[in-house]
């Protein structure tokens, strides 16, 4: 097991409890808006509120994971090839073989004479409850180009998998640019943030883009490409004392909440919306969203960790378990929502009483394939 930065692995951390909160949330939210799980009450308005203060605190999930890469991996050392074959391949296999597994949950459910409700009892957002094997092979033999809802949180790997290929390419750039020039291209990025408001309320067309043209003026530098600098530039340029952080992390923090939860109540409270518009304020690439993560990336760069303390070989084993708690937690969102449920527990608490749950499950059973059954574990837990 490789050297491990811990201050990194604490904001792994980090972003894997705000990740499993966020799809903890799925059923919980739905039910409370939507009532599309079987059985499910009538609106709770508790629910309802506290599932969207949850769902925009938890934003920087995703952002947290894209800066740590590109906090660990540029300057690109390797040859392109081989920088390949480490990288996409060692993602890929996993990612095929859970893709499948999920894509087949609903059949094997029919195969054990399992009521069909316990499909979206299990995953909330499935567009079917179908227990047939068609379903399943038409969404497996999609794998190559996109992803069903059943395995929803597997959008990040086709996105991973696009970063791979560019991280040799824009590693080149880096490596010559200056903390200036960094910069230059952060501004730009940041910028782009916006495109996604511009866009809704400004009107569709705007820096260029059109019904034939898709490639607008900030297109070059919009994207999770402009995270992984943010996590390189924090990293290597921006050595802030703990005084002078906390400061500009918590305006951050509270301006990028505040954004989020209250763009999204305004988005909800119209009588019409579509479901990108319900996923607005939400998107990972808004600049709510990027001030959230860049005061979450500062304040727990701070944070002290003993790499021989107990902690600290907890956080280097989750680093060493990650990929796998990614592919497999999903599995676990509909029983850690019955169980919870179940509990008499504040409203405030379920979502992450949730998540701890799911986090816990993941964890344990990631843990125990890697240690047990060797090399061959890094085909299905990466």
């Amino acid at each position: 097991m490789k050297t491990q930065i811990v201050w990194l692995n604490v904001i792994r951390f980090a972003a894997f409890f705000f990740l499993i909160c966020c799809h903890a949330a799925d059923p919980f939210y739905a039910t409370a808006t939507y009532a599309t799980v079987e059985g499910a009450e009538p609106v709770n308005p508790d629910m309802l509120q506290w599932g969207e203060r949850w769902m925009a605190f938890v934003r920087p999930c995703v952002p947290l994971f894209v800066m740590i890469t590109g906090a660990l991996s540029f300057p690109v050392r390797m040859e392109m090839g081989a920088f390949y074959k480490k990288r996409i391949l060692r993602v890929l296999y996993p990612f095929l073989i859970w893709s499948v597994l999920y894509y087949l949950f609903p059949w094997l459910t029919g195969v054990v004479g399992a009521d069909k409700s316990v499909v979206q009892k299990c995953f909330v957002w499935a567009s079917t409850d179908s227990q047939s094997i068609w379903p399943c092979l038409e969404n497996i033999a999609r794998i190559p180009f996109t992803f069903d809802y059943l395995a929803s949180h597997m959008w990040y790997i086709y996105m991973l998998i696009g970063l791979y290929l560019y991280m040799p390419v824009f590693s080149a750039w880096i490596e010559r640019a200056d903390k200036r020039q960094k910069e230059f291209f952060l501004g730009l990025w940041f910028l782009s943030t916006f495109l996604p408001y511009l866009l809704e309320f400004a009107g569709p067309y705007a820096f260029g883009t059109c019904s034939w043209n898709t490639f607008g003026l900030f297109y070059y530098f919009a994207g999770f490409n402009g995270y992984l600098l943010l996590g390189h530039y924090i990293r290597f340029h921006l050595d802030w004392s703990f005084r002078k952080t906390l400061p500009a992390a918590v305006v951050m923090l509270v301006a990028g909440f505040t954004i989020t939860y209250l763009g999204y109540g305004y988005i909800m409270s119209l009588p019409e919306k579509t479901p990108e518009q319900i996923e607005l304020f939400w998107t990972y690439n808004t600049p709510n969203v990027a001030l959230m993560s860049m005061a979450w990336f500062l304040l727990l760069k701070h944070v002290r960790v003993s790499a021989e303390s107990r902690a600290g070989k907890m956080l280097d084993n989750l680093a060493f378990c990650g990929f796998g708690i990614y592919m497999i937690h999903y599995f676990f969102v509909g029983l850690a929502y019955g169980v919870i449920t179940g509990l008499s527990l504040p409203t405030p608490l379920l979502i992450p009483a949730a998540a701890v749950l799911i986090f816990v499950l993941s964890w344990s059973i990631v843990y125990i394939v890697k240690r047990y059954t060797g090399k061959a574990a890094r085909y299905v837990m990466g």
